[in-house]
């Protein structure tokens, strides 16, 4: 299935881009963040198991279980601080 991954603030950054329309066969959030780990030492470094990453499908804050569909939007990013 064909869907919209977006990355942002210091996760853009490392991967160089701020979107990408990628084929999956992936069902999960978890999936395709494993998925993308495998795609470059950017992706990797971004994405790693252990890093905090927060995760949004459809624009709704989601966990790595939310299943994935047909033109959905996956957006990632770090965690937001303020003070």
């Amino acid at each position: 299935m064909k869907i919209t991954v977006k990355y942002f603030a210091s996760i853009r950054e490392t991967i160089g881009q701020g979107s990408e329309q990628i084929d999956t066969a992936t069902t999960t959030l978890a999936g395709l963040r494993d998925e993308l780990i495998t795609r470059s030492p950017a992706h990797a470094e971004s994405l790693a198991r252990g890093k905090a990453v927060r995760m949004a499908l459809n624009q709704i804050m989601s966990d790595e279980s939310a299943a994935l569909s047909q033109g959905c939007e996956v957006a990632f990013f770090p965690p937001v601080t303020g003070g």
